[in-house]
């Protein structure tokens, strides 16, 4: 009996360009064992001031909406706080993809007051409400850390009602499973934090991707395969058509363009344009999207995307 090669993922046609995404650096004060950047405190990439000085211009070149930093720790880049304000003086909404725990850190002390008064949107990490699956991720410690990164944020009014601070938790599997229902984890994680005090906005739910670190966990683990399989099979091409990549374009350290962040780990080039520079001059971004197996990781089950679940359940 011959067996058929699995399917392929479809192809898919970028929509209208809305948001940059800038990842600065892959300097960060933890080394998750989930994370597909291989991020860690040893880590020295960074993006050089002149590449830096090409983001405000492309937003305003192509009249984009939000611009979406992510690292490493983002905020660890020197330059970190010029660019915020820089945008926010543009009118574009900033989003900070925070570790929650950076906020402690010695020389960051005024953070969270720099990120509430700019009005920056953001999305923390924080994988599940009991400390052994954080800690178990993240490192020692790192749970309480984060409950008093969030403490910080709460009392400059970050996730209360009516402050205009937006404060959103993103939730990953601990291990190679599909994400739970957005709605009702989001519930177990209100009523959770709630119990100490603690408040949010909304909780986004993603699928860990098969790439790098989590990959090499996996394969050391002998399931690699088997989630890659999981993926797949839970594919539904509903997702097709609110995939973050269809609106998104990523620039890597050295501004190099992807189509996404994770086709950025694995160096799968945009065909949209090679840097972030040549984005100056092009007029067409409804190109095609550079798309592999690993993209089957945001459109299995309930979808995923660096905004959560495309669907509810």
């Amino acid at each position: 009996m011959v067996v058929e090669p699995p399917a392929p993922f479809p192809d898919l046609q970028r929509a209208t360009l809305r948001t940059l995404q800038v990842n600065l650096g892959y300097t960060c004060n933890q080394a998750c064992s989930h994370c597909h950047v291989d991020a860690g405190p040893w880590r020295r990439e960074q993006m050089e001031a002149g590449t830096l000085a090409l983001i405000p211009q492309v937003l305003r070149a192509h009249r984009l909406q939000t611009l979406d930093l992510t690292g490493g720790a983002p905020e660890l880049h020197p330059q970190f706080r010029s660019l915020v304000q820089e945008a926010r003086g543009m009118g574009v909404e900033v989003l900070d993809r925070c570790n929650l725990t950076i906020l402690l850190e010695d020389g960051q002390e005024d953070l969270a007051a720099f990120l509430a008064s700019q009005g920056v949107i953001i999305l923390a990490s924080l994988p599940c409400y009991e400390a052994g699956n954080v800690d178990r991720q993240r490192g020692t410690g790192v749970f309480a850390r984060s409950l008093e990164g969030l403490r910080r944020l709460n009392q400059l009014g970050y996730g209360q009602p009516g402050s205009g601070l937006e404060l959103h938790l993103v939730f990953n599997p601990i291990g190679p499973t599909l994400p739970p229902d957005q709605q009702g984890l989001q519930t177990a994680y209100k009523t959770a934090l709630g119990q100490q005090g603690l408040m949010f906005n909304t909780l986004k739910v993603m699928s860990n991707m098969p790439i790098k670190r989590f990959a090499e966990h996996l394969a050391r683990e002998g399931t690699l395969e088997a989630y890659k399989d999981l993926l797949r099979s839970n594919h539904k091409a509903t997702n097709l058509e609110h995939v973050m990549c269809r609106s998104l374009i990523s620039v890597d350290w050295q501004g190099r363009l992807y189509d996404c962040d994770f086709n950025q780990m694995l160096g799968l080039a945009s065909p949209l344009a090679g840097h972030l520079r040549d984005l100056l001059e092009a007029d067409n971004t409804m190109a095609r999207i550079h798309v592999a197996d690993h993209c089957f990781g945001c459109t299995a089950g309930f979808g995923s995307s660096c905004g959560g679940a495309l669907q509810g359940g």
